[in-house]
């Protein structure tokens, strides 16, 4: 779907949401399954290559505007771009449609369109930890983690989604948000979304491996997506009713679960690269 990012900006709410680590193949195989009524509810995925092969660099690369890209050739000049740096020095197909801002990331620019600015983190680079896990949440106004948000928290998107509309009712109508969440549910370990391993939860530690476990696989994220698809219904109610909402949703990276003897992401395989992308209105 095409669309006029100069028609958005200051008169919608935006929505920016990563699905962290969700599969392309995953992503797909649940949307042809008809199992995401609200991520799904207009259209599918869009398959495209993200700039980064884990959280902290491609998140990096979407506040900068450079959103995952078309998995098939399409010259630099003919892509959709939503985002763009001005004086860029390319000459865009598309340009009368893009939003060109002069700021450090998109964020800020939003911010001096008047936006509030919110994140809703998830995974550790969110957590402000420490410096480094505070980059990407600092860019924003207001930012927003606790454990219950991360990824060993098997009801995590809830608490997420909780936060979310606690901060939009605090809002004036008028108030235009820019909201980010990046949600951690489908992020390893994610085993415990299946029935037949929720027993085998007091077998994790946390305290030595925070990543994954050893029963994650693409059944358990799929099973995950489904979660998060259930657990986003009302977020996207209360954002159609109070605005209209443009909404970016993708995945930062995929992960591989033993192809070619690969496990993880932080590595260059198809998988990983490989991402769901779409854009949509509430």
């Amino acid at each position: 779907m095409q669309v006029n990012m100069n028609e958005i900006v200051g008169k919608s709410d935006i929505l920016f949401l990563t699905l962290d680590t969700l599969r392309y193949d995953v992503a797909e195989q649940e949307y042809l399954a008809g199992n995401l009524p609200n991520l799904c509810a207009d259209s599918g995925w869009e398959k495209r290559h993200s700039p980064g092969d884990y959280t902290y660099s491609s998140h990096h690369s979407f506040f900068a505007g450079f959103l995952p890209t078309p998995s098939e050739y399409v010259p630099l000049n003919e892509r959709e771009y939503l985002f763009s740096m001005k004086n860029s020095m390319l000459k865009y197909k598309n340009h009368s449609n893009i939003y060109y801002f002069d700021a450090p990331n998109i964020v800020k620019a939003m911010e001096k369109e008047g936006y509030k600015t919110v994140c809703i983190g998830g995974v550790i680079f969110f957590n402000k930890s420490n410096e480094l896990c505070s980059v990407l949440p600092n860019m924003f106004a207001e930012s927003y983690w606790n454990p219950k948000f991360g990824v060993t928290n098997p009801k995590s998107v809830e608490y997420q989604v909780k936060q979310a509309l606690k901060v939009l009712k605090s809002l004036g109508k008028d108030e235009r948000i820019f909201l980010f969440l990046n949600i951690s549910a489908i992020h390893g370990p994610n085993y415990y979304y299946l029935e037949e391993y929720k027993n085998k939860m007091d077998e994790y530690d946390p305290g030595k491996n925070v990543l994954a476990s050893k029963y994650d696989g693409t059944e358990s994220q799929a099973a995950a997506l489904r979660y998060v698809d259930k657990c986003l219904e009302p977020l996207f109610e209360y954002m159609r009713e109070r605005n209209k909402t443009f909404c970016i949703a993708l995945s930062d990276h995929g992960t591989c679960y033993g192809e070619d003897g690969f496990e993880g992401h932080n590595l260059a395989h198809e998988v990983v690269w490989t991402v769901p992308y779409k854009h949509f209105f509430l």
